[in-house]
């Protein structure tokens, strides 16, 4: 659990608020502060985090999140043990945004195999949505390589706004990480679906094909 009390969380939760106010110099100004106050690896894992994100290039980005991995494993305790979906989360988006693709596949592996040592709660929900989208834009062969009869089958009902269907079949597709029991959870969310028969014919047979596609897979 982190320290409220120490120094070091406490300025790093003055630049959270100082971000939530729109002063991101202010911000950058404290997490500085921070790393600057930073008396073990502890200390510098944290404050590097939230330096990361307040770098001018996306090279000087994925310089901070290796930092902050680096410190997290020379900590190797459970203190940092639910920071690691985060840091890899993290270091795979900088590795994208450097157009270095296998190497953000492989963080994006490994923040999906870390998912389950966050707290439950909205942040984990959150990094396993963003972990999730992060896999299919980096999957093995090119996404559009694939045929995704499901991603299809959501942007219509979002065009239609049949918020009832969504409410089904959004939360197991947009959080799958890929494994079986998540895959399973979109498959069986779809079968749910089609048994109501409730939707338009059109989108009742894309319904179909997707839960086919899917068993054949």
């Amino acid at each position: 659990m982190i320290d409220p009390e120490n120094p070091v969380v406490q300025l790093c939760a003055q630049g959270m608020q100082a971000e939530t106010e729109g002063r991101d110099v202010r911000a950058r100004d404290l997490f500085l502060r921070a790393w600057e106050a930073a008396e073990d690896d502890y200390d510098a894992c944290i404050a590097a985090h939230y330096l990361a994100r307040h770098q001018p290039t996306p090279q000087e980005t994925l310089r901070w999140n290796q930092e902050c991995l680096t410190r997290a494993d020379k900590v190797g305790d459970d203190r940092v043990r639910g920071f690691y979906a985060s840091v890899h989360g993290n270091m795979a988006r900088a590795h994208r945004d450097l157009g270095q693709i296998e190497q953000a596949r492989e963080h994006f592996e490994s923040a999906a195999e870390h998912i389950d040592d966050v707290p439950a709660g909205p942040h984990q929900q959150w990094l396993r949505y963003r972990i999730a989208a992060g896999l299919r834009a980096t999957a093995r062969p090119a996404p559009q390589q694939h045929e995704d009869p499901v991603g299809e089958l959501l942007t219509t009902l979002c065009a239609r706004t049949d918020l009832e269907a969504l409410s089904l079949l959004l939360p197991p597709y947009m959080g799958s990480l890929g494994t079986p029991e998540d895959e399973e959870r979109v498959t069986t969310a779809l079968r749910m679906l089609h048994a109501e028969r409730r939707l338009p014919d059109e989108e009742q047979a894309a319904l179909g094909h997707a839960i086919k596609v899917r068993s054949a897979a």
